[in-house]
Formats: C-alpha cells, sequence, structure tokens
C-alpha cells in the first residue's frame, strides 16, 4: 500500500511539474519549475551566448560563469560533462541555457530542458521582431520625409509633418527646425514647438547669430558637432561658455544640418519631463534623420521657388491673354445685343456684299414698318461730306453725295440722337436754324432718322420717309429703327475693322504662341530640377559618384539576389584615404576636395560594369563588385586600386603622394542586410590602418569580437557612470627616514558588478577613446576629495592624476577651485599630479594655468619623471611642488646597485635640492631600495614596500 501511494504521489508530482512548465511563458518561470527540484541551482541562460547572460534566481560569480561557458564547448564536442552542470538546451549558436546544481544536477530534466528550448525560440523571436521593426520605421520614416518633399503639400503642413515623422522615432514633444545663412549669419526658425517656451517665432524672421550668441543652437552651428544631456552636461561639451535662451529644459538634443562640411541649420528635440533622457543611439539616429530632413527642406524650397516662377510666368500670359479677348469682345458687343431679333443678327453675320445687306436690311425693316423710301447715308471721316451708299424713294432721284449743307441727315450727325420729324417739326428746325429751307423733299409729310453710331461718334443715318398721309411713324418704329442702325453701323465698323481684327488676330496666335513655347521651355526646365533633385539624393555632389544611399539600394537588391542564387557572390571594398585630415588641416578643405575628386576618378578607372564606386561619406568610399566568384578576385581588383594611387597627383598648387586602406567583405547568403555588409568591410578596413595603411585586409568572422568587446566596454563605462560605480583608491607617500605619511595618492578604481575591482588599465583606453574620460576624472575627483577630509587633518596632502584633455578646457583651474568649494575640501592639501607630456603640449598655457593653481595654494607635481620628453633643463620653467621619479629607474636597486640608474636619480635629487623641490621615488617594493635611496639623499618614496592602494577606510583604522 506505503509503494502504491508513493508511485501515485510521485504520479502527481510529475503531472503538477508538467503542468507548470507548459503554463511558463519566460525563462524565468521554466527556471522556477526547476528550482522546485533543487532550491541550491543556479539557470543561466541568453539568447546572444556568452553575452547578455541572464540568471536565476541570483548572480553568480565568475567561476560559475566561465565552468558554465566550458560546459557549453564541451557539450558541443560530444564532452562529458561534471555531475553539477547541464546544457539544458543550445541551438549550436547563441541560444544557450545550463543548469548549475552544487549538490549534483538530478535527472529527468528532458521536460523542462524542451519547455526551456522552446521558451528561449520565443524570445529570440520576439528580439529578432522588435529590431525589426525599429528597422522598419526608420524606412517608413524616410520615406515619408521623401514622400513629404516631394508632395503638393505646403511649407509649414511639411514642417508638421516632419515633427510628427521624429515624434514617431523618439520623445520630440518640444522640437524645432532652425535654418542658417552663412552670408548672413543669422537663422531662421522654420518650425518651433515648445510646451513650456511659447513665444511665437516667424518663420520669415532672421535672427542674427549674435542676438543667441553662446547659446545652445549658437554652438551647434560654431562648434558643427551634435549636442545632448542637461545644462550641466552640455557645459562641459561646447568649447565655451553656455548661456541658456528659452526655458531650460531637463534634457537636450541637437544636432547640426550638414551639407559638404559646412552647417545648413540645426535639428533640436528637448524634454522638460523628470526621468526622460535621450540616449547616444537616439542622437545618431537624429543625425542620419537630420540630413534627410535638409535635402526635404532644399528640395521642398527648390520646389516652391519653380512653382512660384511658373505661377508668375502663367499669370502673365492669362493677363495678356485676358486684353485680347476683352477687345474681342468688345467688338463683337452690339452682335450680342441684337438677340432679340435673330433674323437680323443671322443677316448682318451671312451678308456677302454691301449692297446685298442694305437690300436684305431694306426688306427686313420693310417687314416691320413702312420702309418704301429708304436710304442709308454715310459720313466721310472728317465729316465734311455725306454719301448715300444705298437709297430706294418715290420722290427723290438725285443720291449724289454733298457736302456743307444743313439737311435733316446732317442734323441727326450733328445730334447723335434719332429724330422723328413731321412738318411742323421741319418748320421748327428751319426757324431754329438747324436746316436750311428745301432740304427736304415737299411732299415728304414725316421723316424718321437713326444714326448710326460708331466708337467716336455717328458714321452715318438710317432714314424711312412718307410722302402719303395714311403713312405714319411712331416711337416704336424709332426704336426699332434704332435697333438696326445698331446692326448697320456694327456691320460697317467689323467691315472697315476687318483687316485690323485679321491682323490682330495673326498676332494674338503670334503671341499664344510664343507663351505656349515659354510654357514648354518652363516645363522641360522643372522635369529638369525634379530629375537633377533626384540625382542629388542619389549622388555625391562634389564627385558626382553615387552616395551611401545608392550604395545602400544597391546592397539590399544583391541581398535580395543572393537569396534566390547564392552562387551569386558580390564584393564590397571600403576604401579610406590616409592621413587626409594631414591635407585638410594643412593646405585647406579646397585642396581637400581636389584630392577627393582625384580618388574618385582613380577608383572610377579601376572597374567596369556593372561594378559600382560610391562615396559613403568625407573620404570614405566602396567599391560593389557584382560577381565575385573567389575571395581572390576581390584581392586583385583592390591590388589594382592600391596601384592607382601610387602615382603623384596635385592640390592646392601641390605635388602630394595619397595612400588608401582597404577593407574588404565577401557578401554571400549569410548577410541580410546592407549594414552589416558595410559593419564587416569596416572592420576590415579598421585592421588595414591598424597593420600601416596603404593595404588591403580581407574580412573574417574573427575580427567581430574584439570591435563588440570595446563596444560593450564603452556601454558599461557608460553604465558605470550612472550606476556611480567608480571609487577611488588611495596609496600612501611616505618619509623615508621614518616612514610618517605625508600624503595619499588617489587612485581611479571600477566597481564592476561581474568583473570586480577593476584597475585603469583595464578600461583606461577605452574611455580616453570614447571621450568618457573627462567625466569620470571629475566624478574622481568629487568622490576622492569628499572621502579624504579625514585623511589630511594630520596635515597630509592628496595627489590626483590629471588627464592632458581637462588641461585643454581654459577654465579647469576654476572649475577644480569652485569643485573644492563645493565640497568644503581646503586647497592647500591638494596637490596634482601631471605628465611630461602634459607639460610639453603647450608650455607657456601650462605655466600659466599652474601659477593661477599655486596662487589658490593648490601645487603641482610632475609624474613618471624621466619616461616623456622633457629634460633636467626644462623643469624650472614649471612652478613645481614635487617631482615623482618614475618607478623604471627605482627596479634596477631590488638586485643591487644600478650605475645607471644611480647617476639619473643623483642628477634629479641635486636639480630638485638646488630648486627646493620634493623628489618621491615610486615603485619602492624592497627595504634594499628603501635603504640605497635613502642614502643617495632621497627623502620621499612611494610604493608596496609601504602599502598597496585601499579604500579610505582602510587608512582611517575603521573595518
Amino acid at each position: 500500500m506505503a509503494e502504491a501511494a508513493d508511485a501515485a504521489a510521485a504520479s502527481a508530482r510529475t503531472e503538477e511539474q508538467a503542468s507548470r512548465l507548459l503554463q511558463a511563458s519566460t525563462p524565468a518561470e521554466v527556471a522556477d519549475v526547476l528550482l522546485r527540484i533543487d532550491r541550491q541551482a543556479t539557470v543561466l541562460w541568453s539568447t546572444h551566448w556568452p553575452r547578455d547572460i541572464t540568471y536565476h534566481p541570483a548572480v553568480p560569480d565568475d567561476a560559475i560563469l566561465a565552468e558554465a561557458a566550458d560546459a557549453v564547448l564541451k557539450a558541443r564536442a560530444d564532452g562529458l560533462l561534471p555531475a553539477h552542470l547541464r546544457v539544458l538546451h543550445d541551438d549550436g549558436d547563441q541560444m544557450v541555457a545550463v543548469l548549475h546544481c552544487p549538490a549534483g544536477c538530478p535527472d529527468r530534466l528532458e521536460p523542462a530542458a524542451r519547455r526551456l528550448g522552446e521558451v528561449l525560440t520565443l524570445l529570440g523571436m520576439q528580439q529578432s521582431v522588435e529590431l525589426l521593426e525599429q528597422a522598419e520605421m526608420l524606412q517608413r520614416s524616410l520615406y515619408a520625409i521623401a514622400d513629404m518633399a516631394g508632395s503638393d503639400l505646403d511649407m509649414p503642413d511639411m514642417l508638421r509633418g516632419l515633427h510628427r515623422i521624429v515624434s514617431d522615432l523618439m520623445y520630440a514633444e518640444n522640437f524645432y527646425i532652425a535654418l542658417y545663412d552663412s552670408g548672413r549669419d543669422s537663422l531662421r526658425f522654420l518650425y518651433f514647438a515648445d510646451v513650456v517656451d511659447t513665444q511665437e517665432l516667424d518663420p520669415d524672421e532672421e535672427i542674427p547669430l549674435t542676438q543667441i550668441e553662446r547659446g545652445l543652437t549658437w554652438y551647434l552651428v560654431r562648434d558643427r558637432k551634435p549636442l545632448m544631456g542637461s545644462a550641466e552636461q552640455l557645459s562641459t561639451q561646447v568649447s565655451g561658455p553656455l548661456r541658456l535662451h528659452g526655458a531650460d529644459s531637463n534634457d537636450w538634443l541637437g544636432v547640426p544640418m550638414m551639407r559638404e562640411g559646412r552647417v545648413r541649420g540645426a535639428l533640436v528635440v528637448q524634454s522638460y519631463l523628470e526621468g526622460t533622457q535621450y540616449t547616444t543611439a537616439e542622437m545618431s539616429l537624429l543625425a542620419f534623420v537630420a540630413e534627410h530632413v535638409l535635402t526635404a527642406l532644399e528640395r521642398k524650397t527648390s520646389q516652391a521657388e519653380l512653382e512660384r516662377r511658373v505661377e508668375e510666368r502663367t499669370r502673365q500670359l492669362a493677363e495678356t491673354n485676358f486684353e485680347l479677348r476683352r477687345e474681342v469682345i468688345e467688338r463683337e458687343r452690339g452682335e450680342r445685343l441684337q438677340a432679340a431679333l435673330y433674323q437680323i443678327a443671322a443677316l448682318t453675320n451671312a451678308e456677302d456684299t454691301s449692297t446685298h445687306f442694305y437690300q436684305h436690311v431694306h426688306a427686313i425693316v420693310g417687314e416691320l414698318i413702312n420702309a418704301r423710301n429708304f436710304y442709308i447715308a454715310l459720313a466721310s471721316e472728317d465729316g465734311n461730306t455725306v454719301s448715300f451708299p444705298y437709297a430706294e424713294d418715290q420722290q427723290e432721284n438725285d443720291w449724289s453725295a454733298r457736302s456743307h449743307r444743313r439737311g435733316l441727315t446732317e442734323y441727326v450727325l450733328r445730334t447723335g440722337k434719332p429724330q422723328l420729324v413731321d412738318v411742323a417739326r421741319v418748320q421748327a428746325l428751319i426757324e431754329a436754324g438747324e436746316i436750311e429751307p428745301g432740304m427736304t423733299a415737299k411732299p415728304t409729310l414725316m421723316w424718321l432718322g437713326a444714326p448710326l453710331l460708331g466708337a467716336e461718334g455717328p458714321i452715318g443715318v438710317v432714314a424711312v420717309q412718307s410722302y402719303d398721309a395714311e403713312v405714319n411713324f411712331d416711337e416704336r418704329d424709332a426704336e426699332l429703327l434704332t435697333f438696326v442702325s445698331y446692326q448697320l453701323a456694327n456691320s460697317i465698323q467689323r467691315r472697315m475693322a476687318a483687316d485690323a481684327l485679321k491682323e490682330a488676330n495673326a498676332s494674338l496666335e503670334q503671341r499664344v504662341e510664343k507663351r505656349t513655347g515659354e510654357l514648354r521651355e518652363q516645363i522641360a526646365v522643372r522635369e529638369q530640377v525634379e530629375a537633377q533633385l533626384q540625382h542629388q539624393v542619389m549622388h555625391d555632389a562634389l564627385t558626382g559618384l553615387p552616395n551611401r544611399v545608392y550604395m545602400r539600394d544597391r546592397l539590399e537588391r544583391g541581398i535580395a539576389r543572393l537569396r534566390r542564387d547564392p552562387n551569386q557572390r558580390l564584393g564590397l571594398l571600403y576604401i579610406d584615404v590616409d592621413r587626409f585630415k594631414v591635407v585638410n588641416d594643412s593646405l585647406g578643405h579646397l585642396a581637400g576636395d581636389e584630392v577627393l575628386v582625384e580618388v574618385a576618378r582613380r577608383l572610377a578607372g579601376c572597374v567596369r560594369e556593372p561594378d559600382m564606386v560610391a562615396r559613403l561619406a568625407g573620404d570614405e568610399f566602396a567599391i560593389l563588385i557584382e560577381q565575385v566568384q573567389l575571395p581572390e578576385t576581390a584581392s586583385k581588383i583592390a591590388q589594382r586600386v592600391l596601384q592607382s594611387m601610387r602615382s603623384t597627383m596635385t592640390a592646392g598648387d601641390r605635388e602630394l603622394q595619397v595612400s588608401i586602406s582597404v577593407g574588404i567583405a565577401i557578401i554571400d547568403d549569410s548577410y541580410d542586410s546592407a549594414d552589416r555588409i558595410l559593419h564587416d568591410a569596416d572592420l576590415a578596413l579598421y585592421r588595414a590602418k591598424a597593420a600601416g595603411r596603404n593595404r588591403f585586409v580581407l574580412f573574417d568572422d574573427a575580427m567581430q569580437h574584439p570591435a563588440m568587446g570595446v563596444l560593450d566596454l564603452e556601454q558599461a563605462l557608460r553604465d558605470a557612470l550612472l550606476n556611480d560605480e567608480f571609487m577611488p583608491y588611495f596609496q600612501p607617500l611616505v618619509r623615508l627616514a621614518d616612514d610618517v605619511v605625508v600624503g595619499y595618492e588617489a587612485l581611479l578604481r571600477w566597481r564592476h558588478p561581474q568583473r570586480g575591482v577593476l584597475a585603469p588599465g583595464e578600461f583606461l583606453q577605452v574611455a580616453e577613446d570614447s571621450g568618457l574620460i573627462e567625466a569620470i576624472d571629475w566624478r574622481m575627483f568629487r568622490l576622492a576629495l569628499e572621502c579624504s577630509r579625514e585623511l589630511v587633518r594630520d596635515g597630509a596632502y592628496i595627489t590626483l592624476n590629471v588627464s592632458p584633455r581637462l588641461f585643454q578646457q581654459g577654465d579647469f583651474d576654476r572649475q577644480l577651485l569652485d569643485l573644492t568649494l563645493d565640497i568644503g575640501f581646503d586647497p592647500k592639501y591638494l596637490r596634482l599630479e601631471v605628465t611630461e607630456g602634459t607639460l610639453l603640449g603647450d608650455p607657456e598655457a601650462m605655466v600659466a594655468v599652474l601659477k593661477r593653481l599655486r596662487e589658490a595654494n593648490i601645487e603641482a607635481a610632475l609624474d613618471d619623471f624621466g619616461t616623456g620628453y622633457s629634460s633636467l633643463g626644462h623643469v624650472h620653467r614649471f612652478p613645481l611642488k614635487m617631482i615623482k621619479i618614475d618607478r623604471s629607474f627605482i627596479a634596477p636597486f631590488a638586485d643591487g646597485v644600478s650605475p645607471r640608474s644611480s647617476a639619473v636619480i643623483g642628477a634629479i635629487l641635486a636639480l630638485g635640492h638646488a630648486l627646493g623641490v620634493e623628489i618621491v621615488a615610486e615603485g619602492i617594493e624592497t627595504q634594499h631600495q628603501r635603504e640605497v635611496l635613502t642614502a643617495m639623499g632621497c627623502d620621499y618614496g612611494q610604493g608596496y614596500l609601504f602599502g598597496r592602494p585601499q579604500p579610505v577606510l582602510h587608512w582611517l583604522g575603521e573595518p
């Protein structure tokens, strides 16, 4: 019964374990299930083994990490693992999980191992998806910027769109874009959005740079480098004193927009939120986006200018066409006013000759009123003669032209108004002197005449008359005849103006044809500008070669071809001009541009279609080789490229011998992105330069690990600054005669979370190269002075090692004094150790700084004397309190007396005593060395014989 119960319990535990494993969705949850088996065990896993290792439940020591790494290597080699280690999962690449059990690992781990492998696989896929999403977001952002530049959006809408795009990539609620005019030395803030600083900035207003002198945007333009951080951090990055303009943000990130080495503007984001800080990756991303934003702004500006010119030309043409149409419409108005009498209007348009027209008009008028007696009279141009081109009358037969007469026809011409005249009216007109007697036929009983009005007055008269008492005319007849007079006058005017109208139409056609030709030219120019813009986006302006964007596109297409046909391998030669900065600094940028153009020409002569030469940036070039079946093919081309540079070239009126270094990456189906190809080729180029330049190096996988190690160490240093992992150790300086401690040297140490306490030799070079050394030094100074106030109570002093970078700051002495004041440390107990190279870098400036420090009671010590560039004759130039003899001169005394070292040390001691300078011997490790130095007259010493570097609590006697 007991056995059955135990079996049932074991089965239940197994089922429970299986259930918990199925529910586990993270490596930590699977580890919790395993820890139920062994509470002392530790699970280690990573998706990038042996980097980024995660532990559960606690952080193991370095020994366990080393054992886990060895276990994975043994398992891959089918070796036997120790009982306390098990490899739970290994995909053969970077996805690994290891179980460490101090008391020995249990059996039956297969279910947990399988589940852990599944969870790790899922985790790796999630990480890959996140990276792809980030890359896709950046790609979409760049496409969106390019689309907006080519769209019909106006400038404000495009700028708001750019703001949205940057906001998708990083925190950019507070954002502005400024364009710099180097000729006017002024800025225009095209776009400004800020939740705190609500000032209104006119995009068209030019702000002189002197108005924001020493501000952050001013430094972006002047220093031409990105800035990032809080106000305190930014003050250490700029080349002079910082003066804030506007609201002070919690974190600030700005990059200059550059074109051909010149600043064209600035792109800035800032945050007023606590805890929101920008990263170096975001700074690089913003700098990359800034280049595309500048391209978009330039393209939109060019497009707007082109559209303005086209619109202006179109407006001028429209005005000309309008004037011409107005003239034609004015001449045709008479026809449009006669719509009520369509027949007359149609007759006017359909007439053949004047006689036929007058006959048809007579017939039409005869259908409306009695026009049996009808005539048309026309005045001469001078108005003195009246002729009768058409007349039909029962009584009158003489219709010859007449002049200087005063009849009814002439009366209408004078008044310019229609006249309805009967017998009584005739008599009244005669009495008034308007007409002469006898000018009308005696039997005429009623006369009706209307003027043929021209543009400058009456040109003639149309008239009807009656000789019968039963035929009368009234006002309605007068209106009709007046309307007919309009038609007739219009027709006559059109006949007189026919030739002029034909000439005007011919002129109009010529002008329209000319304007059409101008429009075609403008359209062609616009198309040419658009083609040039497209070419500029994909090509380098200086050399005319394809640029990095073009190269990346070709690489991506090449990767796509490799996926279809893995045998179509490619090769990339990453090329850098050796010591190009020397050319720029010595001969100027114009000469440097000549060198780049000549290098581009020679590189282009080394390849054939379909291979491509591109300029990536500055003095960096690349050659893409389409068909590389063997690495030797790329090597031969690299040799040809190196050979092409051996002949001299002319730049700045001088003959130059230029060499290049080449890194080669062979592109096969293992590559999945253009960035990785460029990275590997760049690593090979770095190796070529490190090997002595003027050579080529072929990339292999072994190059990847050291570079990644440096990047990891650099990031770890940044994290150490944020996490306050640096601390000072102190080593005593003693008086050799009685072992009395006279001072302590503060030495930098790094409390690494995994590797323990590290000395500077393990990380100092990376800190120097990355520019982090300044921040580390200032942090070290503060910590050393804060914790050493107890050490100096008995009159001892503290020495600090100062890197050359800090002395290059013009206000280093002021900052140091401000630090001592802030901490409350008496400057008279502080000494600064400087190297010989620092003193001789700029001797005059160093003398001035050291004198100012001495005036503030801070003394200087010359460190490692004898290993640098100075001689005994130079020491007296500098205000020094102490000289420290390098340990290389002390070491020979360990086995006896060294004549050479004795001579050097004797000279240093004599010089020091003569100048009143204290002499300290470094590196004393044995009693014999001490005795020899004491006998020679050396007063002070430092070394392991008197104590190794220890934390401050050790020297204060505290546990």
